[in-house]
């Protein structure tokens, strides 16, 4: 990346806020309006954070990759696109705004700032989900990268409105954005019991996907 360190940070912070804002924020007016209905509050969810991403990556993605993910960071760095160093310093800002993000969501629906979620997300299945999610965004991100650059805002954002719908877990394949919903006692939680084998399964479908990707996306390719 050409910017500043503090600037790249800078953007994935703001970044980062903005789209849990969005997750959580979402989820709360979705659940308030759906009258019981969870397919029509999981529809008003997937819709807004499909939204956000693209505008985010759209907006910031020239500044500082817009990666608003450890997985993609962590990989972006094993695969020299990024210092370890740096990644470590985008992660923090991911998780530290990140969690800004949703208390301002909380600040914004009146409801507490400071909580939990009680909203159990465990088992096989949750756990696949979550490998699968974060499997398919990482190597939507690293393909769509190498060969249509110019898509990637759509692409990644596309891949998240079509994952919230065809994982078991709704697709979180990202290890900050599910600590920062686990203080989240709303829609889009999940209990903090639950985020370990969740980050886990994100980071095996993350080391997955970058093998399948040196291969498939190969420069000789």
């Amino acid at each position: 990346m050409s910017a500043p360190l503090m600037r790249r940070l800078l953007a994935e912070g703001i970044g980062s806020a903005m789209l849990f804002a969005t997750v959580i924020g979402s989820g709360i007016m979705a659940e308030r309006l759906a009258g019981g209905n969870v397919a029509i509050a999981l529809l008003g969810n997937t819709l807004a954070t499909g939204a956000i991403l693209f505008v985010l990556i759209t907006m910031l993605g020239p500044i500082s990759g817009v990666h608003l993910n450890p997985a993609v960071s962590l990989v972006a760095a094993a695969r020299r696109d990024l210092s370890w160093r740096d990644a470590a310093a985008y992660v923090v800002a991911q998780l530290c705004f990140g969690i800004v993000g949703v208390w301002i969501a909380h600040l914004m629906f009146d409801v507490p700032i400071i909580q939990f979620s009680t909203q159990a997300r465990n088992g096989v299945g949750q756990w696949t989900g979550e490998a699968v999610a974060t499997f398919g965004l990482i190597l939507t991100i690293i393909g769509t990268v190498r060969h249509r650059p110019g898509w990637v805002p759509a692409s990644v954002a596309l891949y998240i409105i079509a994952a919230y719908w065809f994982t078991s877990s709704t697709s979180f394949a990202n290890p900050a954005i599910t600590i920062a919903r686990s203080l989240s006692d709303s829609f889009a939680g999940i209990a903090p019991v639950d985020v370990p084998m969740f980050i886990l399964s994100q980071a095996f479908g993350a080391v997955c996907a970058a093998l399948v990707a040196s291969s498939l996306f190969s420069p000789e390719g």
